[in-house]
């Protein structure tokens, strides 16, 4: 992915900082579902398969689950909140109401927690739509993912070939 930004490194370093101040102050966890959210609705390969194998290896969550039917995957009402901003943020920000956000405070988030998954979902929109437009296909290392993992979670560009 680093490749990708080869003319403009600068802006990958800029990208690099402003992730690390969004993911100082989110969950991890509920960064990667948001993540993951926002990824799908983009139908980002690179970023579903990278957030996915963390999703799985870090967190032990059953992504091949979420990536199907996420309301049916065993996650809280919470996760599936936060999930569902990630990918209105992702859709159409500009169709977010007041009931979206209201979904998420009455489970118990607060102001800066609901900015955080909005900032997280935002980012994944530059960074996605960065890798694609430039043609960046996942790397062939994903292909180590079960073979039903990678063809959920391959969403749009294939995996590069080995």
């Amino acid at each position: 992915m680093e490749l990708a930004f080869e003319a403009r490194p600068e802006v990958y370093a800029a990208w690099r900082e402003l992730l690390g101040a969004i993911r100082a102050n989110i969950d991890p966890r509920r960064y990667e579902l948001a993540t993951l959210a926002a990824a799908q609705r983009l139908r980002s390969s690179y970023c579903c398969l990278a957030h996915g194998k963390v999703l799985l290896e870090d967190f032990g969550e059953p992504v091949l689950a979420i990536a199907r039917d996420r309301e049916s995957a065993g996650l809280s009402e919470v996760d599936l909140a936060v999930m569902d901003l990630a990918e209105q943020v992702a859709a159409d920000a500009t169709a977010i109401e007041d009931a979206d956000l209201q979904r998420l405070r009455d489970l118990g988030l607060g102001d800066e927690e609901i900015m955080d998954v909005v900032l997280t979902a935002a980012v994944r929109c530059f960074f996605s739509k960065t890798l694609d437009a430039l043609g960046a296909l996942p790397d062939a290392s994903f292909r180590a993912l079960a073979p039903e993992l990678q063809d959920a979670l391959a969403v749009g560009r294939p995996i590069a070939d080995g």
